[in-house]
C-alpha cells in the first residue's frame, strides 16, 4: 500500500505558493490530504517548523520524505503524473523555462500586488518595474498560447505545471483590476486568465478559502 501524500499549505486566501502544487495535484487526480498552517499568526513560524526546517510552506510529505518549495513539489507530482509536463521535448523545455521564470522572478508584481483571493481593490498604480513584470507575464501568456496552445485552452494546450505556476497571477489581476490589454495583450492573455479563473479546481479553492 502506497503511503499517503500530505500537502501542508497556508491560508487559501493568501498563499499563492500553496495554490500552485495544490492545483497541479488536483488536476492530475493525485490523491492527497491537506494540512493547513494559519499564516500571519504569532505561532506561524513554530507551526511551519513542525513540518520543515526551511521555514516555508508548502511542503509535501510522504512517509519519510519531505519536499519543500512549490516547483520542486510540482516536479515530484510530475513523477507520479507525467502529463503534468508537455509530452513533446521542445514544449516541455519551454514549459519548464516559463515555470522557472515565474518561480524566481516578478518580484515587483509579487510585492505590490500580493494574492488576496476574495478582495477587489481599486486604484493601486503599479510601479515602473511592476508594469514591466505585468507586461512580461502577458507576453509569456500570449506567445506561449500562440506557439504551443493549439488544441486546448491552456498555455500548452492541455493543463501543465506552467499553468499552475501562473494561476495565482490571474487571481491577482482580478483582485486589483489589472487589464492585460493595457500591457500588450491582444485578448489572448485576458482570455487565458479567465480560463484559469473558471477552472472548477480554482472555484473549489476559493470556496474553501471563503469558509476559512
Amino acid at each position: 500500500m502506497e503511503e499517503e501524500i500530505v500537502l501542508v499549505i497556508g491560508d487559501k486566501a493568501w498563499s499563492s505558493w500553496s495554490l500552485r502544487p495544490w492545483l497541479a495535484a488536483k488536476v492530475a487526480g493525485i490523491p492527497f490530504r491537506e494540512a493547513q498552517v494559519l499564516l500571519r499568526q504569532p505561532n506561524t513560524a513554530e507551526q511551519i517548523a513542525r513540518h520543515t526546517p526551511s521555514g516555508r510552506i508548502p511542503v509535501l510529505k510522504r512517509g519519510g520524505l519531505a519536499v519543500w518549495d512549490s516547483l520542486a513539489i510540482c516536479e515530484y507530482l510530475a513523477e507520479i503524473a507525467p502529463a503534468l509536463w508537455p509530452k513533446e521535448a521542445a514544449a516541455r523545455a519551454v514549459a519548464r523555462a516559463v515555470s522557472a521564470e515565474m518561480h524566481s522572478g516578478f518580484h515587483a508584481l509579487r510585492k505590490e500586488f500580493p494574492m488576496d483571493f476574495h478582495a477587489r481593490i481599486e486604484g493601486v498604480a503599479p510601479s515602473e518595474q511592476a508594469q514591466k513584470d505585468i507586461a512580461r507575464v502577458v507576453e509569456i501568456w500570449r506567445e506561449t498560447r500562440a506557439r504551443f496552445g493549439a488544441g486546448g485552452l491552456y498555455l500548452f494546450g492541455a493543463f501543465t505545471i506552467a499553468d499552475a505556476m501562473y494561476a495565482p497571477v490571474a487571481t491577482r489581476f482580478r483582485t486589483y483590476g489589472i487589464d492585460a490589454a493595457r500591457f500588450g495583450g491582444d485578448g489572448a492573455a485576458a482570455a487565458y486568465a479567465e480560463t484559469l479563473l473558471a477552472m472548477p479546481e480554482i472555484r473549489e479553492w476559493g470556496e474553501d478559502s471563503a469558509r476559512g
